[in-house]
Order: C-alpha cells, then structure tokens, then sequence
C-alpha cells in the first residue's frame, strides 16, 4: 500500500493546480488593467452607501444627545438632592464637576451634530 502521507500531498497538490486553473479561468483583465466597467458600476452606489452611512451616524450621535440631555438632567436632580437635601458637600462638588464635564460633553455634541446635519444634507443635494 503507498504512504498515506503521499496520498495526502497528491491530493493537496491536485486541488492547488485545479484552484490555481479556475483563478486563470475567472480572471477577464490582467492584474495591471483596470476593468473600467467595475469601476463605473461602484462609483454610483458609493455615493448613497456614503448618504446612507451619514445619515445612520447622525441618527446616533441624535440618540446620544438625547441621552446626554437626560444625563445633565439626572445630574442636576442628584446635585440638588446631594448638596441641599443631604448636606453632603464633598459629594455636590464631585456632582458638580460631573455635571460641568457632561454639560461641555453636550455643547461639544450639539456642535458636531449642527455640522455633521449639515453635511448629510449637502450629500443629500448631491445626490439629487
């Protein structure tokens, strides 16, 4: 009987050639053209995929800001009810800090959201 090993490196070596015969097949241009109808074809769907991709983000950093306003109110509250109600001032400054820190959070996010609008609506007259 022949070595299993031999079996299995003729085996190997048949489907390498029988891959490497149907890349030869499948491929129409050489590896330095470029095939000018693949790259007309994608132009156009790259410029919704983009739209759309934009308008996803902006839809999320939308969700975040709503969060975020909720997040500056709850740390309000908890500001209020630390400092005033349970006279724990050490905590109402690390509250308070917490609060200046989401709150520029937000100016910041109400910022990009202003501009990033912008822009998905200028992709969107582009692609009219």
């Amino acid at each position: 009987m022949s070595d299993p090993r031999n079996a299995a490196h003729d085996k190997k070596v048949s489907q390498e050639k029988e891959k490497k015969h149907h890349s030869d097949e499948a491929e129409t241009t050489a590896p330095g053209e470029v095939d000018e109808n693949a790259t007309a074809s994608e132009a156009p769907q790259s410029a919704p995929a983009g739209l759309e991709g934009s308008v996803k983000v902006l839809t999320l950093l939308k969700d975040m800001d709503f969060h975020s306003r909720a997040t500056l109110e709850r740390l309000a509250e908890m500001m209020l009810t630390v400092g005033d109600e349970l006279k724990q001032k050490e905590f109402a400054k690390q509250v308070g800090d917490l609060f200046s820190a989401q709150d520029t959070f937000q100016s910041q996010l109400v910022d990009l959201i202003q501009a990033y609008q912008a822009e998905v609506t200028r992709m969107q007259g582009d692609s009219a």
